[in-house]
């Protein structure tokens, strides 16, 4: 289960960006690609776990699932999903474009007036 790692990760993070500021969380979005090697609702299960005591505690998880996309390195032609991984046109291996990140996308955070 390595998804409590990548939510502590996301937590020490997100602790960088806010704890500076004094400010509270209150959402964090995060793209997962299909091919990330990432369960989603076990993600979740984990942030709902390790967030109480942190700055996340209040804040919502909002995950973007991210479709795996393919082309060629060599024609830069995009490959339909389900087709052979490889250029119909050059004979070139594809490369995958998208779908194997774990990004945080955006924190949102209220901050204190000063």
């Amino acid at each position: 289960m390595h998804e409590y790692g990548i939510v502590a990760a996301l937590v020490e993070r997100v602790a960088e960006e806010a704890a500076p500021r004094r400010a509270r969380v209150r959402r964090l979005h995060v793209a997962i690609g299909e091919l990330a090697g990432v369960d989603v609702e076990l993600l979740r299960t984990a942030y709902d776990t390790f967030r109480p005591a942190t700055l996340c505690a209040d804040a919502e998880l909002d995950v973007r699932a991210v479709a795996a996309a393919w082309s060629c390195p060599g024609c830069a032609r995009a490959l339909a999903p389900g087709a052979p991984l490889q250029c119909p046109v050059c004979g070139r291996p594809a490369r995958l474009t998208a779908g194997d990140e774990i990004v945080l996308e955006r924190i949102e955070l209220e901050v204190p007036d000063v």
